[in-house]
């Protein structure tokens, strides 16, 4: 589905994560004359979309058009605000897709009406095109929406639906907490580098460029992560000795299956649940 389906389109916050999807909309050929960003003061981020042709208005109230979507990408304490700002320019048809972590489709739904609704957990990657979203919607969400939607998060990275929001809390676990893992693996890679005599910036620049490469060859290749781990080991060699202390039972497995939890538990909990 084309991009110029969802105009007119405002995006509520163009911090981090909804300035990453307007820079993505913007590339993929959405006109920037067709979007406005919302925001209470004009940030340096926003400025620069300005100065692309994007329109900006301090206030909801203040659009002066009913839009085809409404993109909420601002911090879960003032979604409340929002949602009532929001409900008051809303068409019957306009299509609201929130990526605030913690407010359920329950709170935006009684926010902002019958309307389809559309919860999105993305990730910080989609600041350079590689994102991964996870989408879930209320009743009112027709096919047209979801593939409205799926080409607008396809603009940033990969794109997947549950029917089932519960499972939003282990998406979160998984992906949308998932880099700061990643990161933490090449922290540790590095340290361990030093550890074992590299002089720290040949540590930090084999660590870094392992993870980049080794996640470019997973993305490329349609070989399971497995495969590709036992195509890198030798029986009996450096890599096998290595991950008999990775893969051991107390080793990595069990250690992110328990991180997993956690930051799962926790979404719960700052959801209400």
């Amino acid at each position: 589905m084309s991009l110029a389906t969802a105009a007119p389109l405002v995006l509520v916050g163009a911090g981090k994560m909804g300035g990453a999807m307007l820079d993505g909309w913007l590339d993929q050929g959405l006109d920037p004359a067709s979007v406005t960003i919302v925001d209470p003061t004009l940030s340096p981020l926003a400025e620069t979309f300005t100065l692309r042709g994007v329109s900006h208005a301090a206030r909801l109230e203040d659009i002066g058009l009913t839009p085809a979507v409404v993109v909420l990408a601002v911090k879960p304490q003032i979604m409340g605000s929002v949602l009532h700002a929001a409900s008051r320019v809303l068409g019957p048809r306009t299509v609201t897709v929130s990526v605030a972590a913690g407010t359920t489709l329950a709170t935006l739904s009684a926010g902002l009406g019958a309307g389809p609704v559309v919860r999105v957990m993305p990730n910080t990657p989609a600041q350079v095109g590689r994102g991964m979203s996870v989408c879930v919607g209320n009743a009112a969400v027709s096919e047209g929406d979801r593939a409205l939607v799926t080409a607008l998060m396809n603009a940033v990275g990969e794109t997947a639906w549950i029917d089932d929001e519960a499972l939003i809390d282990a998406v979160t676990g998984v992906s949308g907490s998932g880099p700061a893992y990643v990161f933490l693996l090449a922290e540790a890679l590095a340290a361990a580098g030093r550890a074992a005599g590299l002089p720290a910036d040949l540590a930090e620049k084999l660590a870094r460029q392992t993870v980049v490469g080794s996640g470019e060859l997973l993305r490329m290749s349609p070989l399971p992560a497995a495969t590709l781990r036992e195509n890198v080991t030798s029986p009996n060699g450096t890599t096998f000795a290595a991950l008999q202390v990775l893969m051991a039972e107390d080793g990595l497995g069990p250690l992110m299956e328990k991180a997993v939890a956690a930051a799962t538990r926790r979404s719960r909990e700052l959801a209400g649940g």
